[in-house]
């Protein structure tokens, strides 16, 4: 059996970490504008009693943003320990 290294090459190592970086913040600008298009269409529509089914929707941003949160630590965690 030959010795074969489990581990990725530092290159690959450093082009996953900038990739990851850029998608945790596209997610966070996400999570941002959608908390925020949420709010004005809140604001916008309060008057004629709709204000319920905007929890809702603030509710699905609010979850994705924990998604988006919780991604980086979770890969990190998995494939730290490879």
């Amino acid at each position: 059996m030959p010795d074969v290294d489990s581990k990725a090459p530092g290159e690959l190592n450093d082009a996953v970490e900038v990739v990851l970086g850029i998608a945790a913040w596209a997610g966070t600008v996400a999570g941002v504008v959608g908390i925020l298009a949420t709010g004005i269409m809140m604001a916008v529509s309060v008057k004629r009693g709709e204000s319920s089914e905007h929890f809702s929707r603030l509710g699905m941003v609010l979850g994705g943003c924990i998604l988006v949160a919780a991604a980086g630590p979770t890969v990190t965690f998995f494939f730290q320990n490879a």
